[in-house]
């Protein structure tokens, strides 16, 4: 919308500016005026203001201004009448726009929220929107949720740290919320806060300082990453160990457009399938290539072999194209 008003504004100042510029150069060649004159009475004439000739017009004056009369008013009036039209569609469009945002929010359940569009918070739309998480944006600057709401995410105009804005943005039903706003003082705010008004909420943060690392975790977030600390150690593996974080760079970014990883929860009524990781894999008829298996206890266990225990609350870590996931999860998932 904003474009659309920016090209008719464009549009119409190029008509009214063409406009004057005949009448001037007419008024100038045919009168013999100097060039403010011819400026003025072309002005005085496109207006309609009803100001007398400033000086008496030959006949050759008249009838080029009677053009300009019946050109340049014509303009006048249809630059009136498209700014006038661009403004009340304006503000309809905003005005249905907030409407029909803030019924999407009220419909969004089981979503994340994302606190914050900067580098970090912008990164992690474009991946939650990549994988068609439900998902809203909420942050302070217009701009930024302009841009949220430009590259096709739900995005509005809020404080994370108010807990009004927070209920507003479906906090009670959402499933996790990402705190990506700059200072650490502010993503512990919203962790706290995010975490009274919902203690199950699963709660993700970056940290600016090392040592706040410990605090963040301290006010509920379940994961709390460090991106200098992060960034370092990959800096010093890619000397070390390339071949690994090659490996690692593949799996993350580069498998391919089909191939992707996933976790995936063994429910509770699994459609009568064996409690073993080999016979899961061979009833659900699935090809699919098992990197680990989370135990409902936290235990990690990594490269599983066939006879792995599986048992209800474990995660599988899998690696697979997305129809061989999404038939997995269909056969490990609650009957129900």
């Amino acid at each position: 919308m904003n474009r659309r008003l920016a090209h008719r504004t464009l549009f119409v100042a190029g008509i009214l500016l063409i406009t004057l510029c005949i009448g001037t150069i007419g008024f100038s060649l045919i009168e013999q005026w100097e060039i403010f004159d011819s400026f003025y009475m072309t002005l005085t004439t496109i207006s309609t203001v009803g100001y007398q000739e400033i000086r008496p017009l030959s006949r050759h004056g008249r009838i080029f201004n009677s053009f300009i009369i019946f050109f340049g008013v014509t303009a006048m009036f249809f630059a009136v009448g498209a700014m006038t039209q661009t403004i009340i569609e304006f503000e309809f469009a905003d005005r249905y726009g907030r409407r029909r945002r803030n019924r999407m929010i009220s419909q969004l359940q089981n979503h994340f929220i994302v606190c914050g569009f900067g580098r970090v918070g912008r990164n992690a739309s474009f991946q939650l929107q990549r994988a068609n998480a439900p998902f809203l944006v909420i942050d302070r600057s217009e701009n930024r949720v302009a841009r949220a709401s430009e590259a096709g995410m739900l995005a509005v105009v809020a404080d994370a740290t108010n807990d009004d804005d927070l209920r507003k943005a479906g906090v009670l039903r959402a499933r996790g919320l990402i705190a990506a706003l700059p200072s650490d003082a502010e993503n512990l705010f919203i962790i706290l806060s995010a975490k009274t008004l919902n203690s199950k909420l699963t709660v993700v943060t970056r940290a600016s300082e090392e040592q706040n690392e410990d605090k963040l975790r301290r006010a509920g977030a379940e994961t709390v990453f460090a991106p200098y600390t992060m960034a370092g150690r990959r800096l010093a593996d890619s000397l070390l160990r390339p071949h690994v974080i090659e490996f690692l760079d593949f799996t993350t970014s580069v498998i391919g457009p089909k191939i992707t990883m996933e976790q995936v929860c063994v429910g509770s009524a699994a459609r009568g399938i064996s409690r073993t990781l080999g016979s899961l894999l061979s009833n659900s008829g699935v090809n699919v290539i098992v990197l680990a298996v989370r135990g409902s206890d936290g235990r990690m266990i990594f490269n599983p072999s066939s006879d792995t225990g599986i048992s209800q609350g474990d995660f599988l870590i899998v690696m697979g194209d997305k129809q061989s996931l999404n038939d997995l999860e269909r056969a490990v998932a609650d009957a129900s």
